[in-house]
């Protein structure tokens, strides 16, 4: 799908290609959303560009994502998407400046185009020219790993509070914490691919405040540098995540591991106090034809009471030591 912006008195104005007919010659961005062949060649024509394939928007070598080219310049992007599911996933998003045009080619919807686009179609500031679409675009990118990042933190505290307090009188032990390390998981998955955005971003954005190209004005550089800050307090930001999940995962595994303690505790006691009654019981379970008591009333009920006795004393000697 190709859809053209041509600025507007009151922002952005969509346009949807005539078969056949050439760009607009106002269009200002370009947006390739998995484009066909005929769509990527007429772009490619109007503009004398050769937009990325997909497979060559995969390669993570900065000469192949990061580069000038007759003039434009191509600058490929790892994003995240689909992050308010819990099949949060990278794609690759190329951006190309070239002439007084922006072309994007991507082949996902992430959430920060749709905004940008509702925002720029109302805001005609936000769209004189190609470079502060892309400072735009970036800063979208930008505020919605922020707010995933937000998210995963508070969802790390809820998570804390729940696996480190105290629990409640009679749900000392056994305590299931499948739920929670599920949670973990999911958090420690988009604190990885928002780290993995914040990088590619990062290296996107001081190839191109360093790039010497003319197209990039002083005001889209100013504010490409605010982006840049931005960038490197979200990249230190989820890094604490980062470490914050490994403490919680860590923390909770500990918590299952003293509950299969105290499990496993439980049966050892058991099986020590029922070790010397067993004994008793098998000594006078013998087939010999002397054994004390066995021809007295009384005997059955003496071994009965040597049993309990047996099994009394290792569990006062536990208590006094506080086993138990």
């Amino acid at each position: 799908m190709l859809n053209i912006f041509v600025p507007g008195p009151g922002g952005l104005v969509r346009h949807e290609p005539a078969p056949g007919a050439a760009l607009p010659a106002a269009a200002l961005w370009l947006d390739l959303r998995e484009p066909t062949a005929a769509e990527e060649q007429l772009v490619e024509q109007a503009l004398g560009i050769d937009v990325p394939t997909r497979e060559e928007m995969r390669e993570i070598e900065a000469s192949n994502r990061l580069y000038e080219e007759n003039g434009s310049l191509y600058l490929t992007a790892t994003v995240v998407t689909r992050l308010d599911t819990d099949l949060a996933e990278s794609t690759q998003v190329t951006f190309i400046l070239a002439g007084a045009c922006l072309v994007t080619n991507r082949y996902a919807d992430p959430l920060p185009f749709q905004r940008f686009i509702a925002f720029a179609q109302t805001h005609p500031a936000a769209c004189t020219s190609a470079p502060l679409l892309l400072a735009g675009l970036l800063e979208a990118f930008v505020n919605r790993i922020a707010d995933v990042l937000e998210k995963v933190g508070a969802d790390i505290e809820a998570i804390s509070q729940r696996v480190l307090t105290h629990p409640r009188q009679g749900r000392r032990h056994g305590r299931d914490f499948h739920a929670e390390l599920e949670q973990i998981g999911r958090g420690g998955e988009l604190v990885s691919k928002a780290r993995e955005s914040l990088v590619s971003l990062s290296r996107l954005l001081t190839f191109l405040q360093e790039s010497g190209n003319a197209r990039v004005t002083q005001e889209a550089r100013l504010r490409l540098r605010t982006v840049s800050r931005d960038v490197g307090a979200l990249a230190d930001h989820a890094s604490f995540l980062g470490d914050k999940v490994q403490f919680l995962l860590d923390a909770t595994l500990g918590m299952v591991t003293i509950d299969q303690n105290n499990i496993l505790k439980i049966f050892s006691v058991v099986t020590v106090l029922m070790l010397p009654p067993s004994v008793i019981g098998a000594f006078y379970g013998m087939n010999f034809s002397y054994i004390p008591w066995l021809h007295e009333p009384w005997g059955v009920w003496a071994a009965l009471g040597l049993m309990v006795v047996s099994a009394l004393i290792p569990w006062v000697y536990f208590r006094s030591k506080g086993w138990l």
